[in-house]
């Protein structure tokens, strides 16, 4: 599909550029002609550290120290937020797309802009997007997220399902068969990660933040919004779904037993999945997510990170190099890809030849296939809000309670729009519902 760009430049609305203006690239900013420097680089992700010892046995001049930190969602983000307003964050930083308009709003990003340029068309636009604000660039994007239907080959043809659901009415039937069989049995799972939500939000075109006349717009409660809570909603009524706690231990125990058939999630979870159930290897599959409309199938996506410069970093121009290197240094992608699953936002990573590879816990699918595929049919105008923070943390609550048959989708949907409206009404931006 056509590329369109994403306002995720939208936090200059209502004064937002004071908070980022303090993380201009002269900030700190020192060339380091002709001097060896150490960057600190915080992050989480299989495959980080070797991809930077790769880097430093190239770049004798720049090392980086890698420190692995609990993912974002889990403390990570609240460490580098703490870090940058003490005014020792490290020069680098893992950051999901979601949480960089957060993390430029509290002012701990760094304009990169002037050493960032020069790689501009290396990447897909939208994904430039995500880490630019209002003209502002703070890091190099990593990859992104394509979502599919992982799924057990032998306990389809056990259960009777011919096919993998091409749609969400197939997908629900399938659900229902299954029961039918064996109530002890799922097709799939219900978890509470938020990212997770937001790609089937993301699918269906049901937006979630966007702006006008100089206001942040928040829609949880859109009719495309309701259209998704109610679906799910009923999958959970009717005990379709099993619910678990998102990546919990007690889901690949249940998927390893034959209880838990599939899983709709990102194509990050490719490698997890295999360490995780590694008894099951080679019955496994991938195929795409099932769409709305087969007319005019739309994805969904769920997640991708970037590579972003800290508030306060000595050497902008060297952290910049690091990062552009990262996300597209053939060593590195094979790494990534290898090891955490990336689908690369570089353009030449996208043909990358480690995405071409049989994977053996698939039964030797090319899975990246299906991913890339997918890509063409993924809305790039998808915008995430300053609050994301809040927003994921209260939809993540939310999601557990309704899948422990607590609060229903279409309400937890609804406390969320308040709790944002209010949380960016605290912070002294603009806003209106939709």
């Amino acid at each position: 599909m056509k590329v369109r760009r994403i306002r995720a430049g939208a936090l200059a609305v209502a004064g937002a550029m004071v908070l980022v203006a303090g993380c201009s690239s002269g900030d700190g900013g020192s060339s380091a002609a002709g001097q060896k420097v150490t960057l600190d680089f915080w992050g989480w992700t299989p495959g980080y550290e070797e991809a930077v010892a790769r880097f430093n046995k190239t770049h004798p001049d720049i090392q980086v120290n890698f420190q692995k930190t609990a993912s974002g969602t889990k403390g990570g983000y609240t460490k580098m937020l703490t870090a940058a307003k003490a005014g020792n964050a490290p020069c680098l930083a893992m950051v999901g797309y979601e949480t960089i308009p957060s993390f430029a709003a509290a002012g701990a990003l760094q304009d990169v802009s002037e050493y960032a340029g020069a790689y501009k068309k290396k990447f897909a636009q939208w994904t430039w997007n995500q880490v630019t604000i209002a003209g502002q660039t703070f890091g190099a994007p990593l990859d992104t997220a394509p979502m599919g239907l992982f799924y057990r080959k032998d306990l389809f043809e056990k259960y009777g399902i011919d096919k993998p659901p091409a749609n969400w009415k197939e997908y629900r039937a399938a659900a229902e068969k299954v029961h039918r069989a064996d109530p002890d049995v799922h097709l799939g799972t219900f978890g509470n990660d938020p990212y997770t939500y937001a790609g089937l939000a993301w699918q269906a075109g049901a937006k979630w933040f966007g702006t006008r006349n100089d206001a942040w717009q928040v829609s949880f409660g859109s009719s495309a919004n309701t259209k998704v809570a109610g679906f799910w909603q009923g999958l959970l009524d009717d005990k379709l779904l099993k619910a678990h706690p998102s990546f919990d231990p007690s889901l690949y125990k249940d998927m390893g037993a034959g209880k838990v058939l599939s899983d709709v999630n990102a194509v990050w979870n490719a490698p997890i999945l295999a360490s995780s159930a590694k008894g099951t290897a080679g019955k496994w599959a991938v195929a795409p997510m099932p769409v709305w409309d087969a007319d005019r199938p739309a994805h969904g996506n769920d997640g991708g990170s970037a590579t972003a410069v800290m508030k306060g970093c000595k050497y902008p121009e060297q952290a910049t190099e690091f990062a552009m290197w990262m996300s597209t240094d053939k060593d590195s992608l094979s790494t990534l890809i290898k090891a955490a699953g990336i689908y690369p936002a570089a353009t030449a990573g996208q043909s990358h030849p480690a995405l071409d590879k049989p994977d053996p816990f698939y039964g030797g699918q090319k899975i990246y296939d299906v991913f890339k595929r997918e890509s063409a049919h993924i809305d790039t105008s998808w915008q995430w809000g300053p609050t994301m923070t809040q927003a994921s943390t209260d939809l993540s609550d939310g999601l557990g309670r309704a899948g422990k048959g607590g609060s229903p989708l279409p309400d937890v949907l609804a406390g969320v729009q308040s709790k944002t409206v209010g949380e960016l009404k605290r912070q002294g931006l603009n806003v209106t519902t939709r």
